[in-house]
């Protein structure tokens, strides 16, 4: 089965399994390893490289629902058969073959969505993964799990039926259409006149996603409020079919600030005066028989919408809603300054009432098996589509923009409402993400496929290397997730062989407070036993902190834990990158208090760069490092013993990334230099003071940069955007 896709991506071709690939099988992990040594961070980056562009496509059983900064499975399926293989391996030929690590027991202390235990169970081995955060736990849980179609689509059926024609009934036209998506505007009042102000950037609010290519897009009159079509090649304004206003092209608000029809200038933020904005529909997309249509809000719209609010406040407690308070933090601050207080706000009342009857009904279900579970999942997920953050992308590409485009709680002054259940032609709505998400990734779970190169920076989809994933939770068939603080696991002493995991990084994002948004719906669904019916999911020992001191003391803990549970001879590695040196050092000297020393340190590809979160940095960074560890005492220290030894290291590593084409840029260069070179704190003979060890890594980090940018490789080196 072929199908062919762009150059970017790579080649699509799905293969039975091959008999040219070998069967492999690591009882332990070895006194070293081809991670430590030969890794192939080159061709390993190439094929994450096509990974990264359709995570959800390549990787389908960790992408059931958002989790934040989701790492490449490719990536870690190169970790653990690199970290299983022999020094004198061809790690590349290992990372290629059906490897079986059964017998061996594989450890994330920060599993995140998982990508660690679906990699590690791909290969047969035992999977334990700890997250403080219980959405984290739902993920992770579906990733795993085996589902019985049957018995899934049953539950889907059942659910349909309870609630689907009374969501289908408040979702349509006058003449009984669908309609698939509702356009909705923030208003403020000045502050000087008390004149109302519709917080439009352009009035124009559909157009296709390669406008210049497809130029025809829809305007809103700001007079009458009919639909007007516009030419973005060649109208400057635009005239309204209806009321003859001519209208310009430019809405009254710039950036932060709003300007009324009386000429007078306000922030935004101001304007709001600490409330809630109101909103109010505009237009609407009709799914017809002819095709699709865009047309105005009519009286019928109005009064459908004022019976869902009605049939919102009859409910009483009988439907599931989000409960729940914002908190202060540094990822809430922004919402809450708009108004949003409750979780409830997030949603208008023809949302609240929809998704209620939705997760009403998922609670509900007789069925309390992993198929229930998965469809709570899915609702969770759906959320994520539904609600006031989220935007229209426009024609020719997944229509809704979904509220963490941008990694935070962002308001947004034009949203977008979207049929919740969904039609054929949907974005983002519990049905389609059923097919997209929950029967792809049940595919996947039952033959789990794996990129391997096929030249030219290419890659094959291909069947064979890897075993079926799905396991029986509840019976720990190989398979435990905990929702707990990794700090504490209670893991026997010595009992695992390998730990892989990518930790929170010192920065801003803080996912609990996130996750707060999914979880304030989840705690009356319970989707597993265990859920945790706290108000937050924030939580004593969350390693997330924007200081060097509180982070460092926070994951100190957890690598004490790692230490004890680890076996003597077994390995410890983690991606991580952080453009704060300070981050480094807190990291690393941890790792020191553990007793862990540093062996290895390989920079590998990470995330593609025109991802929302780095496309917006000033210097993105597209490279992790793989850090490499082991127990002071059965270490092979290779990163030298002096800074500029290390720095050599890194030197060297990234010039072979470079010559197996990918690019990188400064703060990647930064990242992976200082790290090699604070490496050394780890080294308690060497007696080096961190003061100094800083004070090189920054001066060698920056001839580095200065190296490569005047290099033959400096193509690789990529400009700041």
């Amino acid at each position: 089965m072929t199908s062919a896709t762009s150059a970017r991506t790579g080649s699509m071709r799905i293969e039975e399994p091959l008999p040219m690939f070998p069967r492999r099988t690591a009882t332990t992990v070895p006194p070293v390893t081809a991670l430590e040594a030969t890794f192939p961070g080159a061709a390993i980056s190439q094929l994450a490289e096509v990974e990264s562009w359709r995570k959800e496509i390549h990787r389908p059983a960790t992408h059931t629902h958002k989790w934040w900064a989701q790492r490449l499975g490719t990536v870690f399926r190169g970790i653990v058969v690199s970290a299983t293989a022999t020094a004198g391996e061809d790690a590349l030929a290992a990372y290629q073959a059906a490897t079986s690590l059964e017998g061996l027991t594989v450890f994330d202390p920060f599993a995140g969505s998982g990508t660690t235990l679906v990699e590690a169970a791909k290969t047969g081995a035992s999977v334990i993964g700890f997250d403080i955060n219980p959405v984290a736990s739902l993920v992770q849980r579906q990733a795993l799990a085996s589902w019985d179609e049957g018995r899934l689509s049953a539950a889907y059926k059942s659910v349909e039926a309870a609630c689907r024609s009374e969501i289908d009934a408040l979702h349509r036209d006058s003449n009984g259409d669908p309609v698939l998506y509702y356009f909705w505007v923030a208003s403020a009042e000045c502050l000087t006149c008390d004149v109302d102000v519709e917080l439009f950037s352009t009035p124009i609010f559909a157009r296709h996603a390669y406008s210049r290519k497809f130029p025809e897009a829809k305007a809103t009159c700001p007079n009458c409020h009919d639909v007007v079509p516009v030419n973005l090649s060649t109208d400057s304004t635009g005239r309204c079919g209806s009321c003859g206003v001519e209208l310009s092209l430019d809405g009254p608000v710039k950036g932060q600030m709003m300007v009324c029809p009386h000429g007078h200038r306000h922030r935004v933020i101001d304007a709001l005066r600490n409330r809630k904005p109101e909103h109010r529909m505009y237009a609407k997309l009709v799914l017809r028989q002819s095709g699709k249509t865009y047309q105005p809000i009519d009286d019928f719209d109005r009064s459908l919408y004022a019976e869902a609010a009605e049939r919102l406040a009859a409910s009483g407690d009988q439907l599931i809603q989000p409960v729940g308070a914002l908190e202060n933090g540094y990822n809430t601050v922004q919402a809450m300054r708009w108004g949003y207080r409750a979780w409830s706000d997030f949603f208008n009342d023809r949302q609240l009432y929809s998704l209620g009857l939705l997760a009403t009904a998922i609670r509900d279900l007789e069925s309390a098996g992993p198929e229930r579970e998965a469809l709570a999942a899915l609702f969770s997920g759906t959320l994520e589509f539904n609600n006031l953050f989220c935007s229209y992308k426009g024609e020719g590409t997944g229509a809704v923009r979904h509220m963490f485009s941008h990694h935070v709680l962002k308001p947004e002054r034009t949203p977008l409402e979207a049929h919740p259940w969904g039609t054929p032609a949907s974005s983002g709505s519990f049905s389609t993400l059923f097919e997209s998400r929950l029967l792809r990734a049940h595919q996947y779970k039952v033959t789990p496929v794996d990129l391997v190169p096929s030249g030219s920076g290419r890659a094959d989809r291909v069947a064979g290397l890897s075993v079926p994933i799905g396991r029986d939770l509840d019976k720990r068939d190989g398979a435990v997730v905990v929702t707990g603080n990794s700090a504490d696991t209670r893991l026997s002493n010595e009992s695992v062989d390998l730990i892989v995991t990518d930790p929170p990084y010192m920065d801003n994002v803080h996912y609990s407070e996130l996750a707060d948004f999914f979880h304030a719906w989840l705690t009356s669904i319970r989707p597993f036993a265990d859920y945790p019916m706290s108000v937050s999911t924030r939580t004593f020992g969350e390693v997330q902190d924007t200081t060097a001191v509180g982070f460092g003391e926070s994951i100190a803990a957890v690598w004490l834990e790692c230490a004890r549970v680890l076996k003597p001879s077994g390995l410890l590695a983690f991606t991580f990158h952080q453009a704060k040196i300070e981050g480094w050092v807190a990291v690393l000297q941890a790792l020191a208090q553990a007793g862990f020393v540093v062996t290895s340190m390989q920079p590998v590809k990470a995330e593609m760069s025109v991802a929302a979160p780095k496309h917006g940095a000033k210097e993105p960074s597209t490279l992790d490092t793989i850090v490499v560890c082991r127990k002071r005492g059965e270490a092979v220290a290779t990163m030298g013993d002096a800074p500029p030894e290390a720095a050599d290291r890194a030197r060297e590593r990234l010039a072979a990334l470079a010559e197996g084409g990918i690019r990188f840029g400064p703060t990647d260069v930064r990242s992976v230099v200082r790290g090699s070179v604070l490496s050394l704190l780890t080294r308690a003979d060497l007696q080096l003071e961190p003061a100094d060890l800083v004070v090189a890594a920054n001066g060698l980090a920056e001839e580095l940069v200065d190296v490569f940018a005047a290099s033959d490789r400096a193509s690789a080196l990529e400009a700041p955007a």
